[in-house]
């Protein structure tokens, strides 16, 4: 488990200091597949160097599966810093190097035989889906496959936490799956806690379980993705969830009309229709849409009701998950 404390940074600039990070708090589950989101200086770089203890909080600690980090001097800082495997947006790479040999790098800095060498280098080459590129020279590559063999490198040593820091920044959308998929198969198939920083909240929703916002340097909100989908008043859910446009005409048909987040198959297949006919209520979708959170689907619907019993079927509506906000009523739709 990855805990940061109350983390405060700041860095001189002209005049006055700038203040990165301020007072962030985050746990960081062991086998997780972390996101931190924010815009362009929002502090996420801040807090990656933070966790692989390439910079030191003013204030509070990052402890790795226990350990408080703040004192660690010398070897033993040195130690803790091989927990961490990083890739960032421009990974530097050996051109006069074949692909395998950057991969095999850190392997020689410590002391592994050529066999043995050989084995974890085409065992990982496999994991980011590149095996078949072994001997071609990092310049032939895309910059996917670049950040791909980026992934590869930081695995080698067997580090049990990744921090990828922007490593899908800059990318082609094409090569952006299969970065992910490279994180995703190092958390399932290694078991590595992944930590993986973004500006794009769109990213995060691919592949992450938990996620935290960043914005000035302060922590906005964090949570389970899931769980910050399913409250619509969330920066995540307003940033992901399917846009509801709507007529004024189109709500005016019915007597009732509400917003609902509904998470999973089963809640989007039969929760619905089920409340309409259990309560004798039409219940009708008259805008919004549905996406995925990994293999999950999380809709966002508008919903046109009719009946007298239309606050009994959205009571049970939301007994059983889903996410109701009463957003208007009566024939003419007018707001509540």
């Amino acid at each position: 488990m990855i805990t940061v404390e109350n983390v405060s940074k700041s860095f001189a600039g002209k005049g006055s200091a700038v203040t990165a990070l301020r007072d962030v708090s985050l746990r960081i589950p062991a086998g997780a597949m972390y996101g931190v989101v924010g815009p362009a200086g929002s502090g996420k770089s801040t807090l990656a160097r933070c966790v692989a203890l390439d910079e030191r909080p003013d204030r509070g600690t990052v402890r790795l599966d226990g350990l408080d980090t703040a004192t660690l001097q010398g070897r033993r800082l040195r130690e803790a810093r091989r927990q961490v495997g990083v890739v960032t947006a421009r990974p530097e790479l050996h051109n006069e190097r074949t692909v395998a040999g950057n991969v095999a790098v850190p392997l020689e800095q410590l002391g592994l035989d050529a066999p043995q060498r050989r084995e974890r280098v085409g065992t990982l080459l496999d994991l980011v889906g590149l095996a078949r590129g072994a001997a071609l020279r990092p310049s032939e590559l895309t910059e996917g496959q670049r950040r791909r063999i980026a992934v590869a490198r930081a695995l080698a040593t067997g580090a049990p936490v990744l921090l990828a820091d922007d490593a899908t920044g800059a990318i082609a959308e094409e090569e952006t799956g299969g970065v992910l998929q490279a994180l995703d198969r190092a958390r399932a198939e290694l078991g590595v806690t992944v930590l993986l920083t973004t500006q794009e909240a769109g990213i995060a929703r691919r592949v992450c379980d938990d996620l935290a916002v960043l914005e000035r340097g302060a922590l906005v909100e964090s949570g389970s993705l899931l769980g910050l989908l399913s409250d619509p008043t969330s920066r995540t859910a307003q940033a992901l969830l399917p846009a509801i446009e709507t007529t004024r005409a189109q709500s005016a048909r019915y007597e009732r009309s509400v917003d609902v987040v509904l998470v999973g198959f089963a809640a989007i297949g039969s929760l619905l229709p089920e409340a309409g006919s259990r309560f004798g209520v039409e219940v009708a979708t008259i805008g919004g849409g549905v996406t995925r959170v990994g293999e999950t689907p999380v809709a966002h619907f508008r919903l046109g009701l009719r009946g007298e019993r239309s606050d009994v079927a959205l009571a049970w509506i939301s007994e059983r998950g889903g996410h109701v906000t009463h957003t208007a009523r009566g024939p003419q739709g007018v707001a509540a």
